[in-house]
């Protein structure tokens, strides 16, 4: 479903600018300074590709995997996306060490020392057997082959208002789904696998039906035109799920609900506190979004230094949000408190869905609308700990009095800096570097919490196999 590497993790490679040259004619292969580069041709998938043999190792260009791949650069680090996996490797400018497997690499969320990409003559190389490795693929030299995506089997599972569909594939396809009719029809793109009829015992979805549509795979399943639909895919090591929620108690239209699935919301709500010098808040926030953002993360922060959002539109954003924190200095005349608590929501929440959800009412996606109650401990642990380990300690403590944290469904935390009544606070929080600490730890804390959540709501996904005629 989600598919979400850690930010954290990545943060820790040893990110390295490349220089160096590729030859587009022979007559420039004199130019690059002696670099052991010769042009050799590669069996890409079935496709006679062009590729370089560089210091006895074979790379390809980013334009030609990207018939394949998706492959894009930015901060020294080039990130490849596709057939279910994401792999995250160094730019070095250095190609002879590229080619060297002193570099660290991210495959899935497996770190690993192995070649790295280069710059040849300012195009972007690859080198197949790192590819190789985190895609699943078979590669031995001017051969890179992948292994037919296969229909692994069909599983269900039955609910109080809706059915759930099960597909586990080898490795991820593209997937098209349609109404139809009175049926729902999703198509797998170039997935090999066994035409059949399959029968459940759930009370919406009572049957599917897979079929063989030339190189493609589909699945048709019965189902009213008062009923509603989701799908959405969870990536696994061992390959993909696809899966079908169906029934009266799935909306018939859920793009805020898709939208969750697919990317998760953070929303980082920094107060505006007056009579402080520095706007330490907004600073701590600004540090951790841009730190997720360049990750890949969705992050939306409720100000700027000249405006902010209002109360009702910051509702809706924590009514929408995956992970919300807000940022706060204690501040209550003549207080002689001091120090940085994390405050968790207790007590009802503000939204009867909300209770009722937590409650047990709950559809068989319920988990990813609104998260239970432990969320909010889960996500404040890994905080404090972050904190600690960045030599900032904090308290944990409950509060009523956020409205904001009781309207958030899913995990949410208020984070209180310090308090404008402590001079030594104040001081602290003038510290760039104590700054930095607390915005690398809100940032590391969600990464982590949102992978692992990720990886929770792929186990919750098991189905129980369906019988067949």
């Amino acid at each position: 479903m989600i598919r979400s590497l850690s930010p954290r993790l990545s943060s820790r490679l040893r990110f390295l600018v490349l220089l160096g040259g590729t030859a587009l004619a022979a007559s420039l292969l004199a130019g690059l300074g002696g670099a052991q580069v010769a042009f050799t041709q590669l069996n890409l998938a079935g496709q006679t590709v062009q590729s370089i043999q560089l210091y006895g190792a074979e790379y390809a260009s980013d334009t030609i995997l990207g018939r394949l791949l998706k492959i894009t650069q930015g901060d020294g680090i080039v990130t490849v996306t596709g057939l279910g996996h994401t792999l995250l490797l160094p730019l070095d400018e250095n190609q002879r060490r590229a080619t060297t497997d002193f570099n660290t690499v991210q495959l899935d969320t497996e770190r690993r020392q192995a070649r790295s990409a280069t710059l040849v003559n300012g195009h972007l190389y690859l080198p197949l057997d790192t590819l190789a490795s985190g895609l699943g693929a078979t590669y031995q030299n001017g051969s890179f082959t992948l292994a037919p995506a296969q229909l692994l089997g069909v599983s269900s599972r039955s609910g109080k208002d809706s059915d759930r569909l099960v597909l586990d594939l080898s490795r991820d396809v593209d997937v098209v789904d349609e109404r139809r009719g009175a049926s729902v029809v999703l198509t797998l793109r170039s997935l090999s696998g066994q035409a059949r009829r399959y029968t459940t015992r759930g009370a919406f979805v009572p049957s599917a039906e897979v079929a063989r549509v030339g190189s493609d795979l589909t699945l048709t399943v019965p189902l009213p035109a008062t009923d509603g639909y989701r799908t959405f895919k969870v990536v696994r090591e061992t390959g993909v799920r696809i899966v079908l929620d169906a029934g009266p108690g799935v909306p018939r239209s859920s793009p805020d609900l898709l939208t969750r699935v697919t990317r998760p919301l953070i929303v980082l709500d920094p107060a505006r506190v007056p009579g402080v010098g520095r706007d330490s808040t907004l600073d701590v926030a600004r540090r951790a979004a841009e730190l997720l953002s360049k990750q890949g993360w969705q992050v939306q922060v409720t100000r700027d230094p000249s405006s902010a959002l209002s109360l009702d539109d910051t509702l809706k954003l924590a009514r929408q949000s995956d992970v919300y924190i807000a940022l706060d200095l204690g501040r209550f005349p003549n207080s002689a408190r001091s120090g940085v608590t994390v405050y968790e929501q207790t007590g009802r929440a503000s939204a009867q869905i909300v209770n009722d959800i937590r409650a047990g009412e709950a559809p068989p996606y319920g988990a990813l609308v609104v998260a239970g109650t432990g969320s909010s401990r889960r996500l404040g642990d890994l905080l404090r700990g972050e904190l600690k380990g960045g030599g900032v300690s904090a308290r944990r403590e409950g509060t009523t009095r956020s409205i904001t944290l009781g309207e958030a469904p899913q995990a949410a935390l208020l984070l209180e800096l310090g308090w404008v009544n402590s001079a030594s606070d104040l001081a602290n929080l003038g510290v760039p570097s104590r700054l930095e600490v607390m915005a690398t730890a809100v940032a590391r804390s969600v990464a982590v919490y949102l992978t692992a959540r990720a990886n929770n709501n792929a186990n919750l996904s098991a189905a129980t196999p369906g019988s067949t005629p």
